[in-house]
């Protein structure tokens, strides 16, 4: 399952993608706009979740809507949740010790993709994801 030495390794490996520290957690961002990030449960949410509060780390993860986040929920709630104070925002908080590296992977570079600058981004995806022709 995946560790934050993964999380880290992989959002720092996209361009122009720094990690700094916020409330004393890292977060990762991509030209100063943040995608995905160290979210431990706060007493509020562990109120809120009460015994279906997970116990391990928490990624917070950016996603492009609110309908990507409810899919990523309804199709695997074991690894993905989220807590009212996240309510109408587009992102996802995860249980890190439940994913895999591939699926981790995945979801880094979508929610960077979601966040980078529109060229940054295309000029990425044209070069990692050519088209068949």
């Amino acid at each position: 399952m995946a560790t934050w030495d993964d999380v880290r390794r992989i959002a720092l490996a996209l361009p122009e993608t720094d990690e700094q520290l916020s409330h004393g957690h890292a977060s990762w961002r991509v030209r100063d706009k943040g995608f995905v990030w160290e979210r431990p449960l706060r007493a509020a949410d562990l109120r809120a979740l009460g015994d279906a509060a997970p116990t391990g780390p928490i990624l917070g993860v950016r996603v492009e809507h609110l309908g990507a986040k409810e899919a990523l929920i309804g199709d695997d709630p074991e690894v993905f949740f989220t807590t009212p104070h996240f309510d109408g925002y587009p992102a996802v908080l995860v249980c890190l010790d439940k994913i895999g590296v591939g699926e981790l992977g995945e979801l880094i570079v979508e929610a960077w993709i979601a966040r980078a600058p529109k060229r940054l981004a295309r000029a990425y995806v044209e070069s990692n994801f050519p088209r068949a022709e």
